[in-house]
């Protein structure tokens, strides 16, 4: 016997050691790719970047860097940052803001290399703006997928929830003519989705991802339905009418900042309310402690008096309701139209987040977040005439998505009896 545990841990050694130096070679090779790719190869010239959009009540001056010294600087910032990853052993703090560190460094040697040269810089307020727009429906499935799997119920239909939220969002306000109307309507059809779900994965115990998986379908072949059958005859049955940005006195006019944070549709502040009310309910109150008893040894609630069933329910319909928010703003909140298989997988790019956010909401609009900004990322990247095949941009959201569960999430723990069905004794 010790002979076999002599051997297992000599074996587990080399893999402990070498998944050390995973992420120093990551932020050298970063570093790297920094002076050589971007600050070899960049124009001549400065790169510019905007810190005001049109209209501000300030302006504030741009900013104009040397590209190529730029890049050098940042790189080396990165070898260092790795280097020094290699020589210590950071806590879990330190880890994370060198990971956000060295990620930093190469965007900027990235937007200082595509910027260089052009007439036309890239502006950082604009940029962010678009992020939090891309990163809205992201935000509402993750959280939607918290309230889920904190309670035990794997929820893969988001996709589905963001759908039919979509549709009934701009089917209603288009009716009705009322876009609050619309966005609890779309809200609503999240919510009967998620009904569903509890129905089939609470009561029948159907497997839940084959569940999810069928209820995407069913959501994408319904809503596709009814838009070839109501929509495309009747045009007034999705007229466009989208919701006009709310300024903040006072704080909208903050430069940099105010724009972006404080100068939105109610979607935003939808979401700053959720946040703020999920991530306080699930950790700070004794509805979150019943919560995460559920999702993670239902027997012993039941034992001391939780209804483990009745919580479940409550809890994946309120995550539909969530959801079917982020599918309303796909709709009312941005184009106003609605078509075919809108939500483009974002539904199970929320549900990564979820993941990459260790089933936390903070976590989860983190990660929302930073798949957004990968849009956004693209899509201005696009517009820079960039020696990069469009259709390689147009994959950056889906490859960030799978880099970071896949390599950056690292051991994450899901709650105990998430996807287990529960039958009382």
């Amino acid at each position: 016997m010790e002979r076999v545990t002599t051997l297992t841990a000599s074996l587990r050694v080399p893999t402990t050691v070498s998944r050390r130096y995973v992420a120093p070679v990551a932020f050298i090779l970063l570093g790297v790719i920094d002076i050589v790719l971007f600050g070899f190869f960049a124009h001549a010239g400065h790169a510019t970047f905007g810190l005001s959009i049109s209209g501000a009540g300030v302006q504030v001056p741009d900013i104009h860097a040397p590209a190529a010294l730029v890049c050098y600087i940042v790189g080396a910032i990165s070898i260092a940052i790795g280097i020094w990853r290699g020589v210590a052993e950071p806590g879990r703090l330190a880890a994370r803001l060198s990971i956000a560190g060295a990620l930093i460094c190469f965007l900027i040697a990235l937007l200082c290399w595509a910027d260089a040269g052009n007439s036309t810089g890239v502006n950082l307020v604009s940029l962010f703006q678009q992020t939090f727009a891309a990163s809205l429906p992201l935000v509402f499935g993750a959280l939607a997928g918290c309230m889920c799997e904190r309670s035990g119920v794997i929820n893969i239909a988001i996709e589905g929830q963001l759908l039919v939220g979509a549709f009934a969002g701009a089917a209603i306000a288009s009716a009705v003519g009322s876009l609050t109307f619309g966005l609890i309507s779309g809200s609503l059809a999240g919510g009967l989705l998620g009904l569903l779900l509890a129905v089939f994965a609470i009561n029948f115990l159907v497997d839940q991802i084959i569940l999810g998986v069928v209820l995407n379908v069913l959501a994408l072949g319904l809503t596709g339905f009814l838009y070839d059958r109501l929509m495309v005859p009747n045009a007034n049955l999705n007229s466009g009418n989208t919701f006009n940005a709310i300024k903040i006195p006072l704080l909208g006019d903050i430069p940099i900042i105010g724009p972006i944070f404080f100068d939105s549709t109610i979607f935003l502040y939808i979401a700053y309310a959720l946040i703020i009310l999920i991530q306080v309910g699930l950790f700070r109150t004794r509805w979150g402690l019943r919560v995460r008893a559920v999702g993670e040894h239902p027997t012993a609630a039941d034992t001391v008096g939780i209804r483990v069933l009745w919580i479940r329910y409550r809890n994946v319909v309120l995550g539909g309701m969530v959801a079917g928010i982020g599918g309303a703003f796909l709709t009312i909140g941005s184009v106003g139209f609605f078509n075919k298989d809108i939500s483009s997988g974002e539904g199970f790019i929320a549900l990564a987040a979820m993941i990459f956010g260790r089933w936390t909401p903070l976590g989860s609009v983190a990660a929302s977040l930073l798949f957004g900004f990968a849009t956004t990322l693209a899509l201005v990247l696009s517009t820079l005439n960039i020696p990069i095949p469009s259709f390689f941009l147009l994959m950056t959201p889906y490859v960030a998505t799978i880099v970071a569960v896949a390599g950056l999430v690292g051991k994450v723990r899901a709650p105990a009896a998430d996807g287990k069905p529960y039958v009382k004794a």
